[in-house]
Order: structure tokens, then sequence, then C-alpha cells
């Protein structure tokens, strides 16, 4: 008798634990909503490609993102979270550091911090920027891990500033235990291991917290449609204004979800102006590195010849350290440089002055635009020698087919070599046509008129070769031909306005916030140096960030 009712105990307890499980199942965060009445709103947006078809992603289900870390988060009461507002919103990594080794945070709190934002945020459809759309589900437990090894006094020098740092990624780097989509529906359930520079940021102690939309196949499938969409993500907005202001792109969710405070950092890539676009859009600082100073092992790929992942942070010191936590050669990836390039980790502890920089500004632009202009003369009474200067005619032909022919390879080798075939049905760029065109609506609201150049370029491999090498040159002379005359230790360029020019030449390019139009719309000074001088970059961009202060939160995205 007593042995029955142990076992009728042990069922209840059982069916009980069940009974508990299918509600934690059951929790709905989210409903999804019908965006027509938004989508009719922008109907009339002055901005084409800004006249959107859909909001909400029609494959994405975000209670499957946010579920699983639901209860740890509901743990973390709005009082908890007010009294956490001051020491990590808007604060650089040393000061979140500083606050960690006094004892007053801890990384899990560190970690709840920016959940708790995202879930505020994102599961609001008065609020949600659509810009996460994966979360490490293990975060937490991995935060309390680091906790537990701080308690055992592992010393601080010994390890990488961005050790605890929650940081989140672009949806086309691969990373363990997350789907990596480009943003596209053939892609949804690629399961991959981690990427190069995923492996170096864990090594440095990181934490990955999740991955962010972008632009579908980093905006090259589709012409002339919105940046910041994808089919698997849904439309991201940006923070600054909701359906008013482009996010940019191809890294727009890196960009919204920086500026709307929702980790410490992210990362974005770049072929051209992926990261200096949503960086500018979005008020953050963005540094697209030299071609090989980070690697692309792992990166869904558009070209291996002007492809590199970038750190998009909320300052220039923050970036300079992201950008040192994946530093590392990778023997799998060709352009790949072996150098530690020690200055980067150092930078803005000997700012350097005004009086030591000398800046070239683009004539057209001190004409064209005022912001640009008053910051030019607000940099010569700083101190710093400017030399206005007119870059000379150099032709551009074959950028495309630059895109077209190695993304048609390049995809080909990152699905051969990165992704399980029996979860990811296409190999080619062919098939992703094809798997597109059978859903059109869904797959494609936009077209895919870039995926069908691809397909239809005919430059063969010697033609290539000619304009990869004309191209580097004529985009080298853009920029060398008053650099080298003047001395010059940059070019002062806007946005991503010259991102073209920086691509093809292979140089660094550092994008700083420099203020707002009358509109609100966020713009910023772009600092483009020559190969692997990104400390120099960083340096600089310390100083001009230190003296005038420009970054504004968005106001909506404040408590």
């Amino acid at each position: 008798m007593k042995k029955h009712f142990l076992l009728l105990i042990i069922i209840l307890l059982s069916a009980c634990k069940n009974e508990q499980e299918a509600k934690k199942e059951e929790v709905i965060l989210w409903t999804p909503y019908n965006d027509s009445i938004e989508v009719a709103a922008n109907g009339d947006h002055e901005i084409g490609r800004m006249q959107y078809k859909l909001i909400q992603s029609k494959v994405l289900d975000k209670n499957e993102v946010f579920r699983p870390l639901y209860e740890e988060v509901s743990k973390l009461t709005e009082g908890e979270y007010q009294k956490l507002l001051p020491m990590i919103l808007e604060q650089d990594i040393f000061v979140i550091r500083n606050h960690i080794k006094e004892g007053r945070l801890t990384y899990e709190n560190l970690v709840l911090f920016y959940l708790y934002r995202i879930y505020k945020y994102e599961l609001n459809n008065e609020t949600t920027l659509n810009t996460i759309i994966a979360l490490n589900k293990d975060v937490v437990a991995q935060a309390r891990e680091l906790d537990r090894e701080n308690e055992k006094g592992i010393a601080a020098q010994t390890q990488h500033p961005i050790y605890g740092m929650p940081i989140l990624l672009k949806d086309n780097i691969n990373a363990l235990g997350m789907k990596t989509t480009a943003g596209s529906i053939a892609l949804m359930d690629n399961e991959v291991d981690d990427s190069f520079i995923v492996q170096q940021l864990k090594k440095n102690g990181a934490l990955i917290l999740g991955k962010v939309n972008l632009s579908e196949w980093a905006y090259f499938l589709c012409s002339g449609c919105p940046v910041g969409y994808s089919a698997y993500g849904g439309q991201t907005l940006n923070p600054y204004g909701r359906k008013v202001f482009e996010t940019g792109g191809s890294s727009s969710g890196s960009g919204t979800a920086v500026a709307a405070n929702y980790a410490v950092a992210a990362v974005g890539t770049e072929t051209s102006g992926s990261i200096l676009s949503p960086s500018s859009q979005n008020s953050v600082v963005g540094l697209k590195p030299t071609i090989g100073l980070l690697s692309r092992s792992g990166i869904v790929p558009i070209s291996s010849t002007l492809d590199t992942p970038g750190p998009m942070t909320k300052n220039v010191r923050d970036n300079a350290n992201l950008l040192s936590a994946m530093f590392g050669y990778d023997e799998s990836d060709p352009a790949s440089v072996e150098d530690n390039f020690m200055g980067v980790l150092s930078v803005g502890l000997h700012p350097i002055p005004f009086s030591e920089m000398r800046l070239g500004a683009i004539k057209e632009l001190m004409e064209s635009d005022s912001i640009y202009k008053q910051t030019i003369e607000d940099l010569k009474e700083a101190g710093a020698t400017i030399i206005e200067f007119t870059p000379p005619e150099v032709a551009m032909n074959g950028f495309l087919s630059i895109l077209n022919i190695d993304m048609r390879n390049d995809l080909k080798s990152y699905l051969k070599e990165k992704t399980n075939p029996e979860l990811v049905k296409i190999t080619s760029i062919a098939d992703a046509v094809i798997f597109n065109n059978a859903d059109s609506l869904v797959r494609i609201p936009y077209g895919q008129a870039l995926f069908e150049g691809i397909l239809s370029d005919t430059t063969t491999t010697t033609e290539l070769e000619e304009i990869k090498s004309n191209l580097e040159k004529n985009g080298r002379t853009f920029f060398d031909t008053a650099m080298d005359k003047y001395k010059l230790d940059a070019v002062l360029s806007i946005n991503n306005y010259h991102a073209g020019y920086a691509a093809v030449a292979k140089y660094p390019a550092l994008t700083i916030p420099m203020g707002y139009k009358v509109s609100g719309e966020p713009i910023s000074l772009t600092f483009i140096g020559k190969q692997f001088s990104e400390a120099h970059l960083l340096n600089m961009g310390k100083s001009y960030e230190d003296n005038f202060h420009n970054r504004v939160m968005p106001k909506d995205y404040q408590n």
C-alpha cells in the first residue's frame, strides 16, 4: 500500500510538472497584428523605398524567440531595472566593468538589463524596431558562470575588456545555437558552428546575446527595396523616427539595436556602406576595417574581394575594444593578416591633439551640407589643419560585376562548406531564385532583380580580375591624390557617401555622430584613411567625440 501511495505521488508530481511545462510553452508574449494601416500611412513617403509593403514578418513568430528566456527576464522587477539604468544605459565598457569590479553590478544583472529592454520595447507593437530575431537561450546561465569565475578571483588584468559584455550579431554571422538566415526564408533552418570572429569573441569572454535583423542577403537581393527589410525578420525600423527615417543597411539591426541600447555593442558586416550607412542613420559609431583585418570565415558572403565584419557601438573606445576582441589570423581566409595591432586596444589613453591632425575636407560637401561645413569650421577652430580639395574623377566601371561574380561563387562555397544539406536545400543563387519564385508574395515581395542580375552577368574570370585591379587603383587614386600631396591623416566624408571608393581601395572608414538635421534625422562624420590605419582613425575619432559630444539617445528609448 505504501509503495502504491509513493507511486501515486510521483505520478501526480510528474503530471503537475508536465502541466507547468505546458503552461510555460503556452505563454503568449506577442500577438501578430494587422499592419495594413501602418503600411498605408507610408504609402506617400517622399523616399520611394520607404513605401513599405509590410512591417512585420510573415514567418517569424516572436513568441518562439522570446519565450525561452521569459522566466528569467520576468524575475527582474521594474524597480530593479530602474536601479540598474544609470549604471548601464549609454555607459561605456570601462564604466560597466568598474561597476562589476566594485560589486555594484553582476554579469547576470547586466544581461538581464539588456534583455529587459528588449522585451519591453520589442514586444510592444508601438515601439518595436523589429530588430531582434534570435536570442541565445543560454546567455543568462553563461553570465552566471562568469559571475562564479569572478568570485573565484580571476585577475581583471588577464581579461580582455570585452569579457562579460553582451554582444549582438548581424544575422549573416554564424553562431552556434542560433540559426544564421541572412534574412532569407531559404536559410531559416540553417544551423551552424561559430564563425571565426565569434570564436574569438567567446575566447575573450564576450557573451553573445542574440541575432539582429538585416537587409536580406546583405541588401543584394532586390533593387530599390527598403533597407532593413528581410523576408525572415520583417521591416527593421529606426528608433529616431519609426517609419520616418531609413535604418540604413545592410547592418540595419546592428545599428538600430545599438542606438536603442539593446546591448553593449553589435557586429555588422560591410561590402560597400553596410556598416557606415546604418551607423550613420542611427547615430552610432561604426568602423569598416581594412579588408583582411578581421576574418570572414563563417559569414554569409557577397564578395570575398570586398566583404568585412566590423564593430558598431555607442562610442569610439567601445568600438576599439570590440574590434580588438575579434582579431586573429585565420588560415582559412586568404585575405587574413597576421598582426596584433596593439594600438587599437589603447585607443583613448593618449588622445591626439587637434593641432597634430591634418584632415582633408571635400569641397563639394562643404558647399552642399551645412552641418558638414560647420563641423569643418569647428575642427579648424579646435586647431586641426584642414585642406579643402576636390577628389579626382575616377571610373567605377565594373563594380557591380565584382559583386555578381563573387557572390555567385562565394555563396556556393559557403552553402557547401558551412551548411547542413538536410536543413538547407539551396546550393546556389540559381536554386535561391527558383525557391523564391515558388512563393513570391511571401519570399520576395519586392522582387529579386539583383539575384537575377547575378545569373545573367557574363563577365569572364580574366575580365573580373582586370576590373578588380582597375577599381582598387582608382579607389586609391580618389583618396591618395590629396592624402599624399598634403600629407593628410584622413579624408572627411559624410555617412556612407564615399563608401564605394573606400570599398574598392580596401581602405578603412570610421563614422561618428556629427549631429542631427532639422527633421531629427542623424548625420555622421566619416574618417577615411589608408590601409591598416584603424588605430590612428580611432584615436582621432576619440578626440573628435570627446570634444563635440554629438550623440543623443533616441527620445522614445531612454527609460
